[in-house]
């Protein structure tokens, strides 16, 4: 066969080969396009976004998310970061059509000289294509239709467009997506804020993420920044003294954000159960929620440090139970003092911090610790509540009942950081974790918008919310709710009642008979005593009476409109707080004496916006002028008056009276008007401070989650009501006084307090009492009783 023939078949089978090739293009092309999703999606671009929760002077208290990722309009990304990136992934991006042919053959080359994938020939816009509208498998195919799409992106969109997607869509490590999320994990900032240096060290993240992370490997990022930098200078975004002075700059890498505060981790863990309760977990965790909250976080810092401070206090009456462990091992040491150096220097140590130490030594009476690199000292004078703490030997002492006292070189302590001073030893105080728990609630009366909330000791040591989920017997506590009742079942302020003895014979559930003598606190009787003087001091046997005689039916039905919902007992004990509530259910109740006798629904939430700013739930009927629809909520139905103004009144005036002179006299410390009580079980294993004044009702409770004594002569007053003081006085310190208001309905009338009848105004010894319309006595007390008049509560008419 000739040259010619032959030249003449191989150019035949070229062509055939070429229009095989076509065809299968073409073929391939119109097969895998029926497939692919439609670019015109991307018009409407909603990737997950965090959901955003804050306080009520709108800082982010909490968010919530799948992804980590802050959606921002590309005119709002500053252009040197957008030429970083650029620089970076696709410096041909301008020019190209969604596909660089010249990209991918010098990454094909780089591959084949290193003997396997070392560079990706992928633009932007495939980037795009493949993360939100292909699936990440690994296949040419999958690598054919990003190409397609990528081509058919680029006559869709605009370059800007797609750097909008691009740059809110890629993953630039640590949760972080898109890079208002990253500007914010690394830097703290807006992405608005970022410089040249930040901007570079951003762009060279979507590489590998976790191999450049500035948290783990520092020194890799910023070779990868000074990349970045490099390629800048070379596609001509910036000049070369730009980027010498941004390979200059020191980068501070910030802490990551945390997710919530965690002061406020009860409180915001309970807006959570909410948000998922009415949206469903895949609109709280992709949606973007806006939720704005009641919760005041001067309060809420304010709440958390008072239930913790009280409950070392409790502890540390109950004694040191010794060292958290010992280390008696070099190693073990070693180990130990490096991982707290390292959290150090995370977190450095400030006053009033919370810290394990090592015990290392003895010098005149004081211990030596040791904390991380840190050296410090136990003045024996400030752990005295531990006994008479002294160093010992292991060996010394194994033969002895172990005293918790006596503590080896080794032993790990807690310690409260008393003061620090540079180039001197930390000043310590001993102190140990509480085995009790408490609580605390705090809330506006007028509008049910909860302030404060911690349900225990450590959020993070056990989610479980006391203040919502705990039940426990709420002792003398309940009795406002017993003796409102009975002023509304015609009972005043001034009726006197005897305190004398008491025996009831009872049946129990199993039908066996026993003898019940309800007992005043101290095993003492009073005698006659007025209802004002038997609430303030908290008297048993008067309010067993009471209860009697306006009937347990009657009083269960209005603790319930009060805001009582649990379950109550239908026997006298009622009355001595014998049925457990919640904190919850005892704020609710005293708000309605707190507010002129409005039941509101206590709430945490003020309003809730969606992604593009729709008011899905507000507590301001403003924000619905025409009502809400549907899917909109407001959230004030809830309120409706439930007792009178007036019984609302002379229950606070009267636990005004418990507060100045009767057992919730701690509570005057606040030298503002306050009205209060405390509560107390017989066996000590519940103690309750309930107190409010016109702005803020505040519940605290303590106790054992597994119940038993909380120790002797642990009463409301000692072992709830301090934590109650500590966080009023924060609460209200910005806060002028104000008088209870008094409904111009109330009469005031002088009394002989023996009697409860009227007395002479110009009697020497007499008593102003408050009453409501229509209650007063008429009748004057007898000559006899005027001389021995007492004012038990010194009040006039100008206290009142």
């Amino acid at each position: 066969m000739s040259l010619r023939s032959n030249v003449k078949y191989a150019a035949l089978a070229t062509l055939t080969l070429a229009l095989l090739s076509v065809l299968c293009l073409t073929g391939a092309y119109v097969y895998v396009s029926r497939t692919l999703p439609r670019v015109e999606t991307l018009s409407d671009y909603r990737p997950p976004v965090i959901t955003q929760v804050y306080s009520n002077d709108g800082t982010q208290v909490a968010r919530y998310f799948r992804e980590q990722r802050t959606v921002v309009p590309v005119e709002e990304i500053p252009p040197l970061l957008m030429y970083a990136f650029i620089a970076a992934e696709d410096s041909n991006f301008f020019e190209h059509r969604g596909i660089d042919f010249v990209s991918i053959f010098r990454a094909a080359l780089k591959n084949i000289m290193a003997g396997g994938i070392v560079q990706g020939g992928s633009t932007i816009t495939q980037q795009v294509a493949k993360s939100l509208l292909l699936t990440p498998e690994r296949k040419f195919s999958r690598k054919f239709k990003e190409a397609i799409l990528a081509w058919r992106m680029e006559n869709a969109l605009s370059k800007n467009e797609i750097l909008y997607l691009y740059l809110n869509q890629i993953y630039l490590g640590h949760g972080a997506y898109g890079v208002q999320a990253a500007a914010e994990n690394y830097f703290d900032k807006d992405v608005r804020e970022l410089n040249l240096a930040q901007s570079a060290m951003l762009a060279g993240l979507p590489q590998a993420p976790s191999r450049y992370s500035p948290y783990r490997h520092y020194e890799r990022a910023r070779d990868r920044q000074r990349y970045v930098l490099e390629r800048m200078v070379i596609e001509g975004f910036i000049t070369q003294q730009q980027a010498d002075s941004a390979r200059q700059q020191e980068l501070t890498i910030h802490p990551r954000a945390r997710n919530q505060i965690p002061e406020a981790a009860y409180f915001v863990e309970q807006v959570r159960r909410y948000l998922v309760g009415k949206y469903g977990e895949e609109r709280l965790y992709k949606e973007g929620l806006q939720v704005h909250t009641s919760v005041d976080l001067d309060m809420q810092k304010a709440a958390y440090d008072a239930v913790r401070r009280n409950l070392h206090s409790l502890d540390k009456r109950q004694g040191f139970r010794g060292a958290i462990r010992v280390l008696e091992s070099p190693g073990q040491i070693e180990t130990f003092l490096a991982e707290q150096e390292k959290t150090f220097k995370r977190t450095p140590l400030k006053t009033g911090d919370l810290v394990k130490a090592l015990v290392v030594g003895e010098e005149q009476d004081e211990l030596l610790l040791r904390l991380g690199p840190f050296e410090g000292r136990i003045d024996p004078a400030t752990a005295r509540w531990a006994g008479s703490l002294r160093l010992v030997d292991v060996q010394d002492n194994s033969t002895q009942e172990p005293s918790p006292n006596a503590l080896p070189a080794g032993s790990v302590v807690l310690v409260r950081i008393e003061e620090i001073t540079p180039g001197a030893p930390l000043r310590l105080l001993l102190d140990q974790t509480p085995k009790a728990q408490g609580a605390l609630v705090a809330l506006d009366p007028h509008t049910g918008e909860i302030r404060s909330m911690v349900g225990g000791y450590d959020f993070f040591q056990s989610q479980f919310n006391r203040v919502l989920q705990s039940s426990r017997l709420p002792g003398s506590a309940i009795k406002p709710l017993i003796y409102a009742a009975a002023l509304d079942k015609g009972y005043t302020a001034a009726s006197v009642l005897l305190d004398t003895p008491l025996i009831f014979e009872e049946t129990d559930a199993q039908g066996r008979e026993f003898t019940w003598k309800p007992r005043n606190y101290g095993e003492k009787f009073y005698g006659p005593t007025s209802l004002r003087d038997a609430l303030a001091h908290s008297r048993n046997v008067v309010t067993v009476r009471i209860l009697e005689d306006i009937g347990i039916g009657y009083a269960i039905s209005y603790a319930r409109k009060l805001g009582i919902d649990s379950p109550m007992n239908r026997d006298l004990t009622l009355a001595l707080g014998s049925s457990a509530v919640t904190p919850m259910e005892l704020a609710t109740s005293y708000a309605v004496f707190a507010n002129g006798g409005i039941r509101i629904a206590p709430t945490t939430i003020t309003r809730i916006l969606d992604r593009e700013g729709r008011i899905l739930e507000s507590v301001d009927p403003a924000d619905f002028p025409e009502g809400p629809a549907e899917d909109q909520t407001l959230l004030t139905q809830a309120a409706a008056r439930v007792i009178s103004p007036e019984t609302a009144y002379l229950i606070t005036n009267i636990l005004e009276s418990a507060v100045q002179k009767g057992t919730g006299w701690r509570a005057k410390a606040l030298g503002r008007p306050v009205a209060g009580k405390t509560g107390t079980t017989n066996d000590l294993k519940d103690a309750w401070f309930v107190g409010y004044t016109p702005s803020l009702v505040t519940v605290s409770w303590t106790g054992f989650d597994q119940e038993r004594p909380l120790g002797d002569k642990e009463t409301g007053s000692r072992a709830a009501a301090p934590a109650w003081v500590s966080f009023m006085k924060e609460a209200l310190k910005k806060s002028p006084a104000v008088e209870f208001p008094v409904p111009d309905s109330i009469e005031f009338h002088p009394i002989v307090p023996q009697t409860g009848l009227l007395s002479d105004e110009d009697t020497r010894d007499y008593l102003i009492e408050a009453f409501a319309p229509g209650t007063a006595p008429s009748q004057f007390s007898p000559d006899q009783f005027k001389s021995q008049a007492r004012d038990f509560f010194k009040l006039d008419l100008q206290d009142l």
